[in-house]
C-alpha cells in the first residue's frame, strides 16, 4: 500500500505549533511511514527552525499537492508576503495565517491530493481577530463538510473519550442533549470504532447529564426522558452501548476501562478526566468526516513559545494516530467493496 499523504496545518505562527512540526520531522524515521506535507511559507519555517535550532530539519518546497516528493518533508508555500512573527503575542497575523494554512490543506483533503490532516494549535482570540467565523476546527471542518456531521473524539492509549456538545456555554448544554442527537452521536462514534481503530464489535458507555445521572429523576429529567430512550433505540440498532451512569462514579471506580468509548454530554465531564489521565500524550480527533483529522491535545502555549522547551510527544502521537486510522479506513473501504462485489458477483451453476 502507498505511503499515507499527510497534510500538517501551520496553526498559530506566535505559537509553539511550528516547534512541534520541526521536532517531530526532524526524525526521518517517519519518512518510512509517511510523505508529509506542511501548508505555510518557507520563510516562516526557516525562521521557526532557527529559533528551534535545529540541525537535523529539511525541507523540500513543491509548487502544489499533485507533486510531492517522496522520502522528504514537502512545504507548500501558502502565501508568499513577509509576514511579522511576534512569538507569545495574540495577534490577528496569528489568526490569518492559520485560517490560510487550513483552507488550503482542507481544499486538497477535498481533492482527494492528501489522505489525512494534522493540525497545529490555534488560539480562538487570534482567530476571531481575524474573523475567522467558526469557535474552532471541529465547527469549520463541519461547515466544510455540511453533509457530515464532525465529532470531537479525545483519544489516548487507553481511553476515547467523545463529547455530544463541544464548546458552547455550561448554560446551553441541556438544549443539545436530544434523543436524535444522541442517537447520531452514537452512531458515528460506532462507526468511527469500526473503521478507523479496527475495532470489530466496539462498547460504547454513556453519561447522565446531572449529577448522580439524575438519581432517578430526582435531580432533573433528562436521563429518564432523552438519554435512556436513546440507549434503547441504539441497542436496537446494534450498538453495543450502556448507561447512563453518573458521571463521577463513573470516572472514580475506573469503570470506564471497561469500554471502547464513553460518550459525555458536555465539553469538561469528559475532557478533565481525559487530560488528567493523558495530558501530553493525547490527541483530538474529529470523526465523522470523510477523511482524518488529528490534533494534540493542548494549545498554543505562548508562554513557552521561543525558548525551545515545548514537548512534542502529543504532536508526534497525532501524526502517528493519524497514519494508522488513514491505513485501517483504507483496508476497511477495500473489505467492504470485495464483500459487496462477492455479494453482486452471480454464483456460477454447478454442472452435473
Amino acid at each position: 500500500m502507498d505511503k499515507i499523504k499527510v497534510g500538517i496545518s501551520i496553526g498559530d505562527l506566535n505559537g509553539i505549533g511550528p516547534e512541534l512540526i520541526i521536532k517531530t520531522l526532524e526524525h526521518q524515521g517517519i519518512l518510512k511511514s509517511c510523505i508529509p506535507v506542511i501548508y505555510a511559507s518557507a520563510k516562516v519555517i526557516s525562521y521557526h527552525r532557527n529559533v528551534a535550532k535545529s540541525e537535523f530539519f529539511s525541507f523540500k518546497s513543491v509548487n502544489d499537492a499533485h507533486n510531492l516528493i517522496e522520502n522528504q518533508v514537502n512545504l507548500i508555500n501558502c502565501w508568499q508576503e513577509n509576514v511579522t512573527i511576534n512569538l507569545g503575542m495574540i495577534t490577528s497575523d496569528g489568526g490569518k495565517y492559520a485560517h490560510i494554512s487550513l483552507d488550503r490543506a482542507v481544499q486538497d483533503l477535498k481533492a482527494g491530493l492528501i489522505d489525512a490532516l494534522v493540525t497545529s494549535p490555534i488560539n480562538k482570540k487570534a482567530m476571531n481577530m481575524a474573523n475567522f467565523p467558526h469557535k474552532g476546527h471541529t465547527d469549520y471542518l463541519g461547515s466544510e463538510f455540511s453533509d457530515h456531521t464532525p465529532l470531537m473524539l479525545m483519544v489516548s492509549e487507553d481511553l476515547r473519550v467523545a463529547v455530544l456538545s463541544h464548546h458552547i456555554p455550561l448554560k446551553d448544554v441541556a438544549q443539545q442533549v436530544t434523543r436524535e442527537s444522541i442517537s447520531r452521536t452514537l452512531e458515528i462514534l460506532q462507526k468511527a470504532l469500526i473503521q478507523d481503530f479496527d475495532i470489530e464489535k466496539p462498547v460504547i458507555a454513556v453519561l447522565g447529564l446531572n449529577p448522580h445521572a439524575s438519581d432517578e429523576g430526582v435531580i432533573g429529567d433528562e436521563e429518564e426522558l432523552i438519554i435512556r430512550p436513546a440507549i434503547i433505540e441504539a441497542k436496537k440498532n446494534g450498538i453495543l452501548v450502556s448507561g447512563p451512569y453518573p458521571p463521577d462514579g463513573f470516572w472514580g471506580s475506573g469503570k470506564w476501562n471497561k469500554f471502547d468509548a464513553i460518550l459525555c454530554m458536555y465539553h469538561d465531564q469528559g475532557l478533565i478526566p481525559f487530560k488528567m489521565h493523558s495530558f501530553g500524550h493525547g490527541v483530538n480527533v474529529t470523526v465523522g468526516l470523510p477523511f482524518v483529522r488529528t490534533s494534540p491535545d493542548h494549545g498554543t502555549a505562548y508562554d513557552i513559545v521561543g525558548t525551545n522547551t515545548a514537548n512534542e510527544s502529543s504532536f508526534r502521537t497525532a501524526l502517528h494516530l493519524a497514519i494508522d486510522m488513514a491505513l485501517n479506513r483504507k483496508e476497511y473501504v477495500e473489505m467492504r467493496k470485495n464483500k459487496l462485489e462477492k455479494i453482486a458477483k452471480p454464483s456460477e451453476e454447478v454442472v452435473e
